[in-house]
């Protein structure tokens, strides 16, 4: 009998897939399969072709076979051939070879629907045999290749499209006068995955308990609520259902569980149940923390003892069984492959195991994810992938992951969507965990200090040093209480409060604190512990950040050697201790020197690296700064031309190095003579920071600082006056008076005074700049010598060139003493102190 068809049944895409299946090609196919997990409406679906049939009068004799055991199949034919050739029926199987038989050289037309098909070997010896009047069609959840080749085409049936289950679920809700929100409805429809059968058992669940759907998805996110408590119970299942949902994928499981490699399809869906269902990374699922799983939970005795490894052909070996039993897709993108896995499978797996299964299945895949997360990040589709399967974890795992303290996974889901350029998203994160910390280990607990790190650290990438820098500073002190002033933790927490210290605008005081942080490191921790180099370090680059970065490279050279030694060439920290080498080299006044070491440390990188690690991709980025910074703004264009091309396919168009390489990429086309394309590219740039970063971040004020530089230069100096006054109160407000960024800014705005115009405006305003970094400085500080040239600059043009060219003149003894002949500076005021003293003589 074929199944009466459901209530307001979906004239579907997978109705019309299944003729064009029937009739492929133009040609008549013989056999069709159904093919999909339980629950998406394949007996429906083939219940509507074979009243088609027989109502268009298209076969002679239709055949519905239950076909979920090789018993029912042979009972089934038996009492065919006793219907149509008067066969015995007692003898089944003797009587299913004469219904064959007849199928094979009858000329009535016949169709058979073999639905439920279990196993592809309850049809070994009774398949319906090819016969041009007749034709098969097959339901079931398997994707045997048995089931396929030329003369069998399988169609994938598959969930609900959206506008599907929406106007199905309306329907049926309207059958009993119930109308409902069509937002709700549609929230309803996605919160059930579209899922045919679980929309139809939730519309007569609303409809018995007299709920709306709103109320309905309160009650389906409940986690203490279970599925069956969410289904009407046996009794008031509609459409002739068979099984309430949460039983749906049982025997499906029971029948992968036994196919080979026996006993692993179950264990490896329990651990994909705790996971992203639009996706797990296979090499999660085949990692090492997985196969020991799967060797701890497959059947004892014989060959395959819990004391054998488990190899990742039988893991990838039982992720094939579940696919072949339609309870999960595995699927293949290029090189990477993954498994989907829908939802209400998911649950149905979770709520039936217990509570300290869950938690053990928690902690293996957190550990499965961490053993394949890469550690770096990059906003690559296995970032992603991995960041939402933690995610998915983390939903689903309660306190779990919290037993033994913080669990790695929980900071790196955080990291990676800091590093991935999601700065806010990291900080939201980091302040819920937070949270969590303290509820499950108190707030004075070293994993929950270590989540204040984070937090605080992410605050300041946001743009809010100020408060970041105060945070860090209660942070600091409890440390010091918690763990005393000596633990490494605390150490850690001084040194990077002073590098924040630092960015906030007061080098100088991050000197003496690196340096503070630097002399207990060494009493603590020795001269060669990995926290000394690092210390060392931060003492080299804010050295040169306060104005001598002739001490910071002979900094650099001294601790290079040292890191070489006692941690190898390759190591991170000795290319982190090259990198600064090669900046501050540069910085010293040496150009060539500094693009020859960033060219030596870029080949190492991509032997020890590759070429799209961030840290490759950065090196890239330091190499063009300073082949323009060598002179040659063209070779800088073009080398960071092709950086942006790699970083945007690596990194993604809003990861903070690709947005920092378009700034870079638009100042030297600048720097090329290009002021033009330079303002145009910097527009563009400031719309995405803006939006991304918000008005006050430091690299948004960036920004607008060298977009009215250019703005200048391409001839507008007047908007460059208007634009840079603007600045300078924003970062008067942000970052305070005293801040280098601000400082620089009244020196732009002096500049952009003179050349509208008005040098004797400029002059007083250059003095005004000078006389600040002196205090805030010092007197040798490049940017002071620079506020001192600019300024004799502006005194020579105001009509004083004599003035002018006294005021190089102790200049140049001063960069002579602090730079040194050849520094690119030195050479700059040599050529303008001839200028102003020719001018003088002239006069």
């Amino acid at each position: 009998m074929i199944p009466r068809q459901a209530d307001c049944f979906q004239h579907r895409e997978a109705v019309e897939a299944l003729q064009r299946a029937v009739f492929g090609g133009g040609t008549a196919v013989l056999c069709q399969v159904l093919s999909g997990t339980g629950g998406v409406g394949k007996t429906q679906l083939a219940a509507h072709y074979a009243r088609g049939c027989r109502r268009d009068g298209a076969v002679d004799l239709l055949a519905w076979v239950t076909a979920s055991s090789r018993e029912s199949i042979v009972s089934s034919y038996s009492r065919l051939a006793s219907d149509v050739v008067a066969a015995d029926s007692s003898d089944p199987e003797q009587a299913a070879c004469r219904f064959l038989a007849w199928a094979e050289t009858t000329e009535r037309r016949w169709l058979i629907v073999l639905d439920d098909l279990a196993d592809p070997a309850d049809l070994r010896g009774l398949w319906p045999p090819a016969n041009p009047r007749g034709r098969v069609l097959v339901t079931t959840r398997r994707r045997d290749a048995a089931l396929g080749g030329r003369s069998r085409i399988r169609v994938e049936v598959g969930l609900f499209t959206p506008a599907e289950a929406e106007s199905y679920l309306a329907a049926q809700l309207a059958a009993f006068g119930r109308q409902d929100d069509r937002a709700q409805i549609a929230g309803l429809a996605a919160d059930l995955g579209h899922l045919p059968l679980a929309l139809a058992q939730a519309a007569a669940y609303v409809v018995d308990l007299g709920l709306n759907c709103a109320e309905y998805r309160a009650r389906l996110a409940d986690r203490s609520r279970t599925l069956s408590e969410l289904v009407p119970d046996d009794s008031g299942l509609p459409d002739d259902h068979r099984a309430a949902l949460q039983a749906t994928w049982s025997l499906s499981v029971e029948h992968a569980n036994r196919l080979r490699p026996a006993g692993l399809a179950r264990p490896m869906l329990h651990l994909a149940a705790l996971l992203d269902a639009n996706g797990i990374p296979v090499d999660v699922l085949t990692s090492a923390p997985a196969l020991r799983h799967l060797a701890d939970h497959r059947p004892a005795g014989g060959a395959h003892s819990q004391l054998v490894p488990l190899s990742v052909d039988e893991a990838a070996g039982a992720l094939r069984c579940l696919d072949r039993l339609s309870l999960a897709d595995h699927l293949s993108e290029g090189s990477r492959q993954r498994v989907r896995i829908h939802g209400l499978v998911q649950r149905t797996t979770r709520e039936s195991l217990s509570t300290s299964e869950r938690d053990a299945l928690a902690v293996t895949c957190a550990e499965a994810l961490i053993a394949v997360w890469p550690t770096f990040a990059c906003e690559s589709s296995l970032e992603q992938a991995l960041r939402a399967n933690a995610e998915a974890l983390i939903s689903h795992a309660g306190s779990a992951l919290w037993q033994s303290g913080c669990h790695p996974v929980l900071l790196r889901t955080g990291e990676s969507l800091g590093a991935t350029g999601l700065v806010t998203a990291a900080l939201s994160y980091f302040r819920a965990l937070h949270a969590e910390a303290c509820r499950y280990l108190g707030s004075d607990h070293a994993d929950a200090l270590t989540i204040r790190h984070y937090l605080v650290t992410w605050q300041a990438e946001t743009g809010d040093l100020g408060n970041a820098l105060t945070e860090f500073a209660v942070l600091v002190e409890d440390r010091l209480r918690v763990l005393g002033p000596d633990h490494p933790d605390t150490l850690a927490a001084r040194g990077d409060m002073a590098a924040m210290q630092g960015r906030a605008g007061a080098p100088a005081g991050a000197g003496v604190s690196s340096a503070e942080v630097l002399h207990d490191s060494l009493r603590v921790l020795g001269p060669d512990h990995p926290q000394t180099l690092t210390a060392r370090l931060n003492v080299a680059h804010w050295a040169g950040a306060t104005g001598n970065p002739t001490a910071a490279v002979q900094d650099c050279e001294a601790l290079f050697a040292d890191t070489a030694r006692l941690l190898g060439p390759d190591d991170r920290r000795t290319r982190a201790v090259r990198l600064h080498l090669a900046l501050w080299r540069g910085e010293a006044g040496d150009p060539a020197g500094a693009l020859l070491d960033f060219e030596q440390l870029l080949t190492d990188q991509l032997r020890v690296l590759g070429p799209d690690h961030p840290q490759t991709l950065n090196t890239r980025h330091d190499l063009a700064r300073w082949r323009g910074k060598a002179g040659d703004p063209e070779a800088a264009v073009a080398a960071f031309e092709h950086l942006l091309i790699d970083q945007l396919r690596v990194l993604g168009p809003y990861h903070p190095d690709t947005l920092t390489t378009r700034h870079d990429l638009a100042s030297w086309r600048g720097e090329g003579g290009d002021a033009r394309s330079a303002v145009s590219s910097l527009e563009d740039l400031l719309v995405d920071r803006l939006h991304l970063l918000g008005p006050d971040h430091p690299d948004t004020l960036t920004t607008r600082a060298n977009l009215a530089y250019w703005r200048g230069k391409d001839g507008d100096p007047a908007g460059a006056v208007i634009a840079t006054s603007e600045l300078l109160a924003d970062r008067l407000r942000v970052l305070g008076p005293d801040h280098l960024d601000t400082l620089t800014t009244r020196h732009n705005l002096a500049q952009w005074r003179a050349e509208a115009g008005d040098p004797a405006g400029a002059a007083v305003a250059e003095a005004e700049v000078l006389a600040d970094r002196m205090r805030v400085l010092g007197p040798d500080h490049p940017h002071t010598l620079s506020a001192r040239h600019h300024l004799a600059q502006w005194i020579g043009k105001a009509g004083d060139p004599q003035d002018a060219a006294v005021a190089l003149g102790r200049l140049l003894v001063d960069q002579l003493r602090v730079l040194g002949p050849a520094h690119p500076a030195t050479l700059v005021t040599e050529a303008s102190l001839a200028f102003w003293r020719d001018a003088a003589q002239h006069e």
